[in-house]
């Protein structure tokens, strides 16, 4: 009786190990990034140039992986940098949105 409990767990663990991969499944891009990737940083950054107050020396650099968008730069307003994560949110295609834009003033 004692032998058949390791068994039992033993048996427990291999049956999970082949489970519980399949509930983590994610839809995934390949390591290059998704296909509309590229469709994104575009659309973002030009509703980020639109507003002409957003030019030199206010800067933001767009990259999109896995519909994900990162946004980085300078901006000399908070304003500036709410806008461009507002523009990036609004989208279509973007999943979340990591705000690392840095106001100089």
């Amino acid at each position: 009786m004692k032998d058949v409990k390791p068994f039992h767990a033993l048996t427990t663990i291999l049956i999970l190990s082949g489970i519980l991969p399949g509930c983590a499944v994610e839809m995934k891009c390949e390591a290059s990034g998704c296909p509309d990737d590229a469709k994104i940083t575009a659309s973002v950054q030009t509703l980020i140039n639109r507003p002409p107050d957003v030019g030199p020396p206010d800067t933001v650099h767009v990259q999109t992986l896995d519909h994900v968008v990162y946004l980085s730069g300078e901006v000399s307003q908070g304003l500036m940098k709410q806008s461009a994560e507002d523009a990036a949110c609004q989208t279509p295609g973007v999943t979340s949105v990591v705000n690392n834009i840095s106001v100089t003033k």
